[in-house]
């Protein structure tokens, strides 16, 4: 892994098609020193399952980007991950203002934790 400046930003694809219980503690391993050290956009299009320790997981990011004056943001979740990350309000503490309602598309959304 290289040296990157304090400022940058990286893109992370998620390699894991579920953030459920059992598997967000190494997904949390991995990610909390990213988000740091440097914003990061993590893409979620291979996720078709999350649970609330998934939501806790995408939560304690959050959290941690903010903290660290980060930013964390998460793009292209699939409708199902959407729709759970809305039901649970997630998707207003992580909301971009910018951020067009995607609720009747099927196109990407993306959330934004500064």
């Amino acid at each position: 892994m290289t040296n990157l400046p304090l400022d940058s930003s990286v893109n992370i694809v998620s390699d894991t098609t579920e953030l459920v219980r059992g598997q967000e503690q190494q997904f949390l391993e991995r990610l909390r020193p990213l988000v740091k050290s440097q914003s990061v956009r993590l893409d979620l299009s291979s996720v078709e399952r999350i649970d609330a320790a998934g939501i806790a997981a995408l939560i304690t990011l959050y959290s941690t980007a903010r903290q660290a004056n980060r930013e964390f943001t998460i793009s292209k979740a699939r409708q199902r991950v959407r729709e759970i990350l809305r039901l649970v309000g997630i998707e207003q503490m992580l909301a971009s203002r910018n951020v067009k309602d995607s609720s009747h598309s099927d196109s990407p959304v993306e959330l934004t934790a500064v």
